[in-house]
């Protein structure tokens, strides 16, 4: 009788925290959200950059 009540107070628990998180969610974001974004796109970017360029000294190397 006990586990029974603990596992419907941890299933209400749960479903609590997930309606927070929705809640939570926005879709106009804000400030941090814009910086955290932006960072992302510019490691991606130099990720890009460094690739390319990896391939132009295996292409290079090849040729000699």
């Amino acid at each position: 009788m006990k586990t029974d009540m603990l596992k419907r107070l941890g299933l209400a628990l749960l479903i609590a925290m997930m309606a927070g998180a929705l809640v939570a969610c926005e879709d106009d974001p804000g400030p941090a959200e814009e910086a955290g974004q932006n960072i992302d796109e510019a490691m991606e970017d130099a990720g890009e950059g460094v690739e390319e360029m990896g391939e132009e000294i295996q292409d290079s190397a090849e040729e000699n």
